[in-house]
């Protein structure tokens, strides 16, 4: 790691020295009192860093490095997976996610938008990119059924169309047999996604970002579409929301116990960059995508900066269910919340270098 020039705190920041802290003595019975209670065994410690505490001062707020990412400069390595199809929250979960990106410089992935392919009504509570700005990345969303079935009617421009009113910057095309064969509702593919989306990619001048919905995906669908010229791939890994069990959850009890295996298959974050890796070296030159939303079963802040640093490419890690729960009211909840995220990537950014 190399020495981080920084700014000290302000005077007014820094503590006192010797008697002028008034602090001194109530903070040094809390240290005897927790001492036991803050006992930290080997077995742990979090192996995967190197901590190197002497490289660095403390981060000034705002001190991640820009980098360029799927064509726009980020400020945080923090990506917004798509949520929301179209509940009655909707509206102010995407303002409230949209306000968060621009403040922090993240990007953005919408829930499903398959209601506005054919209509305008729901378009006031997708329609963000006046909140997140133009300098960050913001998707539209659509299923792979619903591709297919608008290539079988002809109609495909309209998920163009679709991206264009939206004045998004591309197309994320969820990719989900197992959710769809096990709701009770769902469509059934005709033909292998990997041709749908081969298709989209001939036929429509966007941009497209593939991923799954939390189950991942083994190697050999990563090979063929590392071999494609995507924009980036969202793993949506096992270990977060499995959208395959939840859509056994609501079928009778005589389904969910013939089933359930099924539901539980699948591939973490962790062992896909892995694969990612290996399929790299491999293809050489045939990789066409080089860009990744490392996603599914990110626990924390440290989960998302590990994983970032240990695929080869360039990468933002994608959270759902945590931005989720603190966007459904109060603007200022979600605040606080990202910005105790960010403020943890900082540190972790001075101070701990990923091992391997």
């Amino acid at each position: 790691m190399a020495f981080q020039e920084q700014n000290g705190p302000e005077r007014s920041q820094m503590s006192p020295v010797g008697d002028e802290d008034p602090t001194a003595a109530s903070r040094k019975r809390d240290h005897i009192e927790l001492a036991f209670r803050s006992k930290v065994e080997a077995a742990q410690l979090d192996a995967r860093f190197y901590y190197e505490p002497l490289l660095a001062a403390h981060p000034q707020p705002g001190s991640l490095p820009e980098f360029p990412f799927l064509g726009k400069t980020m400020r945080a390595p923090l990506w917004v997976s798509s949520m929301t199809g179209g509940t009655d929250w909707a509206g102010t979960i995407n303002t409230n996610l949209a306000k968060a990106c621009r403040e922090f410089g993240m990007g953005m992935g919408l829930g499903s938008c398959r209601s506005l392919l054919y209509s305008n009504e729901t378009l006031p509570d997708f329609d963000v990119r006046d909140l997140i700005g133009e300098e960050q990345p913001l998707y539209a969303n659509l299923g792979i059924a619903q591709l297919e079935q608008l290539i079988a009617r002809d109609e495909l421009q309209r998920a163009a169309d679709m991206v264009a009113k939206l004045r998004a910057d591309g197309l994320i095309i969820h990719v989900n047999p197992l959710q769809e064969w096990l709701q009770p509702e769902g469509d059934r593919f005709a033909r292998p996604p990997i041709e749908t989306i081969t298709e989209v990619l001939e036929r429509l001048p966007i941009k497209l970002i593939v991923k799954e919905v939390g189950q991942g995906m083994g190697p050999e669908s990563l090979r063929a579409l590392m071999q494609l010229p995507l924009e980036a791939i969202d793993f949506a890994a096992g270990g977060g929301v499995n959208f395959a069990l939840l859509e056994l959850l609501r079928s009778d009890a005589e389904q969910l116990e013939a089933y359930l295996p099924l539901a539980q298959v699948g591939h973490t974050a962790a062992e896909m960059v892995e694969m990612t890796n290996g399929i790299a070296t491999e293809l050489g030159d045939r990789m066409q995508c080089r860009q990744f939303i490392i996603s599914g079963g990110i626990r924390d802040f440290l989960d998302g900066y590990h994983l970032i640093h240990t695929i080869r490419f360039p990468a933002v890690y994608g959270q759902a269910s945590g931005f989720l729960r603190h966007a459904r009211g109060d603007y200022e909840e979600l605040r606080r919340y990202v910005e105790k995220v960010v403020r943890g990537l900082e540190v972790a950014h001075s101070f701990l270098v990923p091992k391997g």
